[in-house]
């Protein structure tokens, strides 16, 4: 089997914290990127011993290599520049100013590596009165409308029950990190790459804005229901959970109806047409609880997929993780913690090929590999030694925190 490397030979030094420089980093390893995390010599954030942060840790740091530096001494400052002028691209999410601080900011980057990709996470964007206030997925959904528009109706505003805009920026951020990089190989441009949390959640809505724009309605939280067609997306209760399905297009609507045997649904003046059903919604999810309500989840998604509506059963994790349609797509693979223990991990969304890399990645434990990088930019063992003696590298014995693979 062969395995696309595309990346294979781009360096990236990666200052990133929490999910979303990390989890671009990430994406770049799976295709063939050598990335090195700088970490503090306390550790990034998510070594700090909280579920939440270690699962971060294992999700978004596997195949890294790890070197802990004190950038606020001039002598690990200095690593850092040798670090980053054989770098093709840099990746932070500092505080906003933070790296400039540090003396790591674009334009020194930029004198010190003319070809290294600079690519900047922020919570606002770096032009607003907001450009310098930290950000979090939290912030940026409540300041994009997500949250006003997630919820029951009448309810009070909801997050998306997983740090969706973290994630999806992740994604943005390799998206436009893999553009740069082939601009630089087609055309010897090199372009700074910025992507702020705010953008992205805005994206994530693009088509509500659209309708916003056109319509002059602001949209409102209405629960599962789609607001302009139905039913889109409504939750109907099953005998032993509950299942979503669509079937508002002039096509599935009849179809709907006869598959549950209500044909005398199609004809009901108040579901005789998309504006009828979404005007009369509540007695519209009635009828279809009635009639597919005596069913089991997934004897409704047998019944109606196969007669092309779509459908989806409303799974627990428990549920997903031993779905057909998950272990045949191979959708989750196996990570390694620094201590040689295994854990899932959700496999790359994507393949190349026909396939895509299934290799098993460790974590790296904190400065696991500070020693083999230091020296691999052009330091002595002589000045590796001093480093460490004075304090600004940490090398990170493998006995002291585990069994290493």
């Amino acid at each position: 089997m062969m395995i696309h490397r595309p990346l294979e030979g781009i360096r990236v030094v990666d200052f990133g914290q929490f999910v979303a420089a990390p989890g671009a980093s990430q994406s770049l390893v799976s295709l063939g990127a050598d990335v090195i995390k700088v970490e503090p010599r306390e550790g990034d954030w998510v070594r700090s011993g909280t579920s939440f942060g270690e699962a971060i840790l294992r999700t978004y740091n596997r195949g890294k290599r790890s070197i802990a530096l004190d950038l606020k001494d001039s002598r690990g400052l200095g690593v850092a520049e040798r670090l980053v002028s054989d770098a093709d691209v840099v990746i932070q999410n500092m505080r906003p100013g933070a790296m400039e601080a540090l003396g790591l900011g674009p334009d020194r980057v930029n004198v010190l590596n003319p070809r290294a990709i600079y690519a900047t996470v922020s919570g606002f964007g770096l032009r607003g009165p907001s450009r310098h206030r930290p950000g979090l997925d939290i912030a940026a959904q409540a300041e994009s409308g997500l949250m006003s528009i997630t919820g029951e109706l009448g309810g009070t505003p909801l997050r998306v029950g997983t740090t969706i805009v973290d994630a999806a920026t992740a994604h943005v951020l390799t998206e436009a990190i893999l553009a740069a990089l082939l601009e630089r190989e087609r055309f010897g441009r090199v372009a700074a790459v910025e992507v702020s949390l705010l953008e992205v959640a805005l994206h994530l809505q693009s088509a509500d804005w659209t309708g916003y724009s056109v319509t002059g309605s602001s949209p409102c939280r209405r629960g599962n229901g789609q607001p302009g067609v139905a039913p889109a997306a409504d939750l109907i209760e099953t005998s032993d959970g509950y299942i979503v399905l669509s079937g508002y297009s002039a096509q599935h609507w009849p179809r709907l109806c006869e598959v549950l045997g209500r044909v005398d649904l199609a004809g009901d003046p108040r579901f005789a047409d998309n504006e009828a059903r979404v005007a009369h919604r509540e007695e519209l999810l009635t009828e279809l609880s009635v009639a597919l309500g005596g069913r089991t989840s997934e004897e409704c998604v047998q019944l109606l997929a196969s007669n092309g509506i779509v459908v989806g059963a409303v799974r627990t994790y428990d549920q997903v993780r031993e779905s057909d349609d998950v272990i045949a797509g191979e959708m989750f693979t196996c990570g390694e913690h620094f201590d040689g223990s295994a854990f899932d991990v959700v496999q790359t969304p994507f393949r190349l090929g026909g396939d895509s890399d299934r290799t098993a990645r460790r974590v790296p434990r904190l400065g696991e590999h500070s020693g083999e990088i230091v020296t691999g930019i052009g330091y002595s063992a002589a000045e590796l030694d001093e480093l460490v003696e004075a304090g600004v590298l940490l090398i990170e014995e493998p006995s002291s925190v585990g069994t290493p693979a």
